[in-house]
């Protein structure tokens, strides 16, 4: 009995060290996000040259409450640290909106922080709660003090990208 455990340590033992994987910490991909990179499906040719300005996608938002398939031009102001799985588009009065990749199916590079993109996705008016919010602050990187001072839910843009170009 003794040697049918020792052989079954033995077995566990060695499947556990033979299917082991070195862990790897996962973060945004590598790159340098130069003009004409995309991330998630390809933006058309027709979608960057139709592309409207933030500044028309938050009047068109005032009126209709959700608008899909429709193409952004912006500039990012940041991007998820952790994963590149969001980022920010500045608007035209300095506010922001945020953006998410459908489905989860993409990231981006750190690196497009301060560059111009056209975006392919649907954008929509939506109530963000307090533990949200707070998620995102923590992403970013933000202060305890920061993270702290929200209190309440807010009402805002929200993308959902299916592709992100960038563009001059």
């Amino acid at each position: 009995m003794k040697i049918k455990s020792l052989i079954l340590v033995l077995a566990v033992s060695a499947s556990t060290f033979a299917f082991a994987q070195e862990t790897k910490k996962a973060g945004p991909p590598e790159g340098n996000a130069i003009v004409g990179d995309t991330y998630g499906s390809a933006v058309a040719a027709k979608s960057e040259s139709k592309a409207i300005n933030v500044d028309k996608l938050g009047k068109k938002l005032k009126k209709e409450k959700k608008i899909e398939n429709v193409a952004v031009k912006g500039t990012v102001t940041d991007v998820c640290q952790k994963k590149g799985c969001w980022l920010t588009i500045k608007t035209d009065d300095n506010s922001e909106f945020f953006v998410k990749m459908k489905d989860y199916a993409f990231f981006v590079p750190t690196a497009l922080k301060g560059k111009n993109v056209v975006m392919d996705g649907t954008a929509e008016v939506k109530t963000i709660s307090v533990d949200e919010q707070k998620h995102y602050a923590t992403d970013a990187k933000k202060s305890q003090a920061e993270i702290d001072a929200i209190t309440k839910t807010k009402e805002e843009i929200r993308f959902v990208a299916t592709g992100i170009k960038v563009v001059n």
